[in-house]
């Protein structure tokens, strides 16, 4: 992207083979904003009175969680100093990119707006790293197992929203064979294999399902089997995502029943990713999480 401010490293969206959706792409367009903001040396509250809006819009908007309406870029990037007319049609032909729909607009009806940006996030993670001490993770369910998942969490849903709900979670298994997917790194606990969701045969074949997705070579999956006795992962399930662009930092998701936690300030994440590389020591071994997988397979 060709707009340049003093002092500030410019973001350069969609350079890489995965595309830069919209989400990741309004993340990259807010954080050039706020370098504008902070080589003009002005604070959220200043930028805000003088466009008319919120010390929060203005954090919205640099935090990508929000589109970008033409009149508020131009008078931001004014204010800022880039006024070059080649510049601000460049900034203003991508934010309007940015405003465009995700795949995942089409599930609004069943979609919470706290799993949004974790959609986002995924999407234009680079590597993705989890632990799961209940269910086997999304990216890896079968039909049938996410069903049954679903209809745990949502016990009085009529039939058609729990298969849109089936739907969207399917859809994001997208992410594993598109042209360049994240390496994705899932440590589970013995009782993911164990607990038999929707029954013996769905269990069984969500198993062997595992062994399948282990064969791409960017997945990677291992379990800490009951007999390591406790694990660093005991409070709980947890994501790690990382991101190729440089202005988006490691953030970690922690799911809870009606909403979620993201953690981006650097002191939580490396807790998080001291905590993964203990449970990934404490699992066993690929190769032999497999056979363990298996065995448990055969036995269901």
């Amino acid at each position: 992207m060709g707009i340049g401010a003093p002092g500030a490293e410019q973001p350069n969206p969609g350079t890489d083979e995965r595309p830069a959706g919209a989400f990741v792409l309004r993340m990259m367009l807010g954080a050039q904003l706020r370098r504008f903001r902070e080589a003009a040396d002005m604070t959220p509250e200043q930028a805000g009175y003088e466009i008319r809006a919120s010390r929060s819009k203005i954090s919205r908007m640099e935090t990508g969680q929000v589109g970008f309406k033409p009149r508020d870029i131009t008078d931001l990037l004014s204010l800022y100093g880039v006024t070059g007319q080649e510049a601000q049609a460049e900034f203003l032909s991508l934010a309007e990119e940015a405003s465009r729909p995700d795949w995942w607009g089409e599930y609004g009806d069943v979609l919470p707006g706290w799993f949004e940006s974790y959609l986002g996030l995924e999407s234009a993670s680079s590597s993705i790293r989890t632990f799961e001490m209940q269910f086997v993770p999304g990216l890896f369910q079968t039909g049938d197992y996410a069903r049954a998942v679903t209809r745990l969490g949502h016990p009085v849903a009529p039939e058609t929203e729990i298969e849109r709900r089936v739907a969207l979670r399917i859809r994001r298994q997208d992410l594993l064979t598109r042209a360049s997917p994240p390496t994705i790194w899932s440590v589970m606990d013995e009782a993911v294999l164990r607990r038999p969701v929707g029954g013996s045969a769905v269990l069984r074949a969500q198993l062997r399902r595992l062994v399948e997705v282990d064969k791409m070579p960017h997945v990677t999956i291992q379990v800490v089997p009951f007999a390591r006795g406790g694990h660093a992962g005991a409070s709980g399930s947890f994501t790690i995502l990382r991101f190729q662009e440089q202005d988006l930092p490691d953030v970690v998701y922690a799911e809870q029943l009606t909403s979620a936690v993201y953690l981006e300030q650097r002191p939580g994440v490396e807790h998080y990713l001291a905590v993964v590389d203990r449970l990934s020591g404490e699992a066993l071994r690929p190769a032999d999480t497999i056979r363990f997988i298996e065995q448990i397979a055969n036995e269901t």
